[in-house]
């Protein structure tokens, strides 16, 4: 499949967007990366996961206990997945090339790829959102019909039921089987991979084996098959299901778009920050607990605008990013709780499953 391009404006949204945010950084002397908030935030909920793993693997608790913190480490892991990964890979974390390569790598030590990651997430999802055979986050055929333009089965008739199962196993099909399908394959879903270098192999693999040795061998031998089954199963569904919950509430809702290119040219309707908005959905941007909790990515619309600014900055940018839209009567998708955007997502995966 070809990629799709997008239109160009003679009043570009874009344009003007940007000359506003970049105004906003400059007036304000504030910078566009993180800042102590973010490292505060990072320390806490790494020294939180490293603390956890070692009480449950060196000291484990009674087995009730156990679990209860295998939950909560689910919790740390998705986290650290929302704010210290995710900045993180978008070079967004810190001034400092190193410590933005340092925070995406907490992904490689959790059992994923940084290098898959930034290819399906920075290039393919953020250029080519709710496009269906181009974004690989809308694609989980054949047990969930996600876009209006994928093929509807018997079966999608009750994913609104059973949906949570298959989110849940997120995590573990990350690991086990999505960054290895990426790399032998050559592409991300219809795109190709950037070509891998010798030391991007390197840490692939050194990183796999490392997390091998830390979430399956060690915790095997040292509390038995069986414990450390019922441990690591609480701890990646319970991760999994929070991860793939906020990453759809942002895309798979009712009020979101799914454009296609035109079948004849290829292009799409929309410059691309339309397209941005129309594609993607905020949520409980006033609720300051889930903000900090999801690293930000309850502000979608901005950071899908500006991925290279820290989650910080949201809350702020979102007022000038309203207004711009509000001045070229484009539409901004908000739900004020969390539990509207559940609820229309559910509407929605029941719409997609019966029409």
């Amino acid at each position: 499949m070809i990629a799709p391009k997008f239109a160009q404006a003679s009043k570009s949204f874009h344009a003007e967007l940007n000359k506003r945010i970049a105004d906003y950084f400059k007036n304000s002397g504030v910078a566009m990366t993180g800042n102590a908030k973010l490292y505060t935030k990072a320390a806490i909920l790494i020294t939180g996961f490293i603390a956890l793993y070692v009480h449950l693997v060196f000291f484990t608790p009674l087995w009730y206990f156990a679990l209860a913190e295998c939950v909560i480490l689910g919790f740390f892991l998705a986290g650290i997945g929302f704010n210290v990964m995710h900045d993180g890979a978008h070079g967004s974390f810190s001034k400092s090339t190193f410590w933005n390569e340092a925070a995406a790598y907490t992904l490689n030590v959790l059992g994923g790829s940084s290098f898959m990651w930034k290819m399906k997430h920075n290039v393919v999802h953020h250029t080519f959102t709710n496009i269906d055979d181009m974004d690989d986050d809308i694609e989980a055929k054949p047990f969930l019909r996600l876009g209006p333009n994928q093929k509807r089965l018997k079966l999608h008739r009750f994913q609104h039921i059973y949906f949570w199962f298959f989110y849940s196993l997120l995590y573990i099909f990350w690991i086990l089987f999505t960054d290895y399908k990426k790399l032998f394959s050559g592409k991300v879903l219809n795109t190709p991979l950037k070509k891998m270098k010798p030391s991007d192999h390197i840490v692939f693999w050194s990183f796999k084996v490392l997390h091998y040795g830390l979430f399956f061998v060690m915790p095997i031998i040292l509390l038995g098959f069986v414990n450390w089954l019922l441990g690591f199963l609480t701890f990646a569904l319970t991760g999994g299901l929070i991860l793939s919950i906020v990453f759809q509430l942002a895309h798979t809702v009712e009020e979101a778009s799914f454009p296609l290119p035109n079948e004849h040219t290829g292009n799409m309707d929309d410059e691309w920050a339309i397209h941005q908005i129309k594609t993607t959905a905020n949520f409980a941007t006033k609720n300051k607990i889930i903000t900090w909790f999801v690293g930000g990515l309850n502000f979608q619309v901005e950071h899908h605008l500006f991925p290279k600014v820290s989650h910080i900055h949201y809350p702020e940018i979102s007022k000038i990013v309203k207004q711009v839209c509000s001045e070229f009567e484009i539409n901004y998708i908000e739900f004020p709780k969390m539990r509207y955007a559940v609820a229309s997502h559910v509407k929605y995966l029941k719409q997609m499953g019966r029409s």
